[in-house]
């Protein structure tokens, strides 16, 4: 059971994990023991609310199919249960990351203090510039 937000809650029958061995170095024990997770989610199957649903299937995430199926595969760990509780959070992280309302931005102007600043800057760059030409005799 993942505990998303205090109203949603994901049942243990949404999420499929799988282990599977993990790539890279770690000597015999990556070739012994399948410490890495693999965690599938179906956005369309599962109890989340149809907003949820809605903004997930628009995210444009790698990490989420055209079926609309999350994948995520969790290795960082050396063991089992660490990947997997990295992998519930990852999941987490992202069904919340969906749900945040971007605040809408007000185009605001310039003030005139800040314009003529900027004009005063530019004139006395300028004039150090001038000041390193060469002179005509």
């Amino acid at each position: 059971m993942l505990e998303v937000s205090s109203s949603v809650i994901l049942a243990d029958w949404e999420i499929e994990l799988n282990a599977i061995r993990s790539a890279g170095n770690g000597g015999q024990n990556v070739n012994k023991v399948a410490t890495a997770i693999h965690l599938r989610f179906d956005i369309k199957r599962s109890t989340l609310p149809e907003s949820y649903k809605e903004k997930l299937l628009n995210l444009s995430d790698s990490r989420i199919s055209s079926e609309g199926i999350v994948i995520i595969k969790s290795q960082q760990f050396r063991t089992q249960l660490q990947n997997k509780e990295a992998a519930l959070e990852r999941l987490k992280e992202l069904i919340l990351s969906a749900t945040v309302v971007q605040k809408s931005r007000r185009a605001t102007k310039p003030t005139k203090g800040s314009e003529r600043r900027r004009m005063d800057s530019k004139t006395k760059r300028g004039a150090s510039k001038l000041m390193r030409k060469k002179i005509d005799l």
